[in-house]
């Protein structure tokens, strides 16, 4: 649930992209996932932040550890104030079922951008 202190900020088209919430004497962006992405600053700063990150970002390759062995692929499937739900990345083929794996809100920390080395789905390392 979002605390009643945060002010939810849309795009132009009012497309929620985050919320800003106070931090002692200046504010934090938060994005959709519930990540603080920037450190305590001015409200229009803040503001500039979240229109800066946008939600393009939410379509990206996403990579999930602790699934298994090694970070597992995902996409985003949805991304709500009550969880995040991924799915383990099927490359486009609709015909195959992928995992839809539940997360809580606030994301964890194990659900991260991909770096380098991690598996990519296209490259044999075996």
């Amino acid at each position: 649930m979002i605390p009643s202190d945060w002010t939810p900020h849309r795009r132009d088209d009012g497309e929620l992209i985050g919320w800003i919430r106070p931090d002692g004497g200046g504010w934090l962006a938060v994005d959709l996932l519930g990540r603080e992405i920037t450190a305590a600053t001015e409200w229009l700063d803040a503001e500039a932040a979240l229109e800066d990150r946008g939600i393009g970002w939410l379509a990206d390759p996403w990579m999930l550890e602790g699934e298994a062995p090694q970070p597992v692929r995902v996409r985003m499937v949805e991304v709500t104030p009550e969880h995040v739900v991924v799915k383990v990345d099927d490359y486009g083929d609709v015909s195959r079922h992928s995992q839809h794996i539940e997360l809580p809100w606030p994301a964890p920390a194990r659900l991260r951008q991909p770096q380098a080395g991690d598996p990519d789905g296209f490259t044999f390392t075996g």
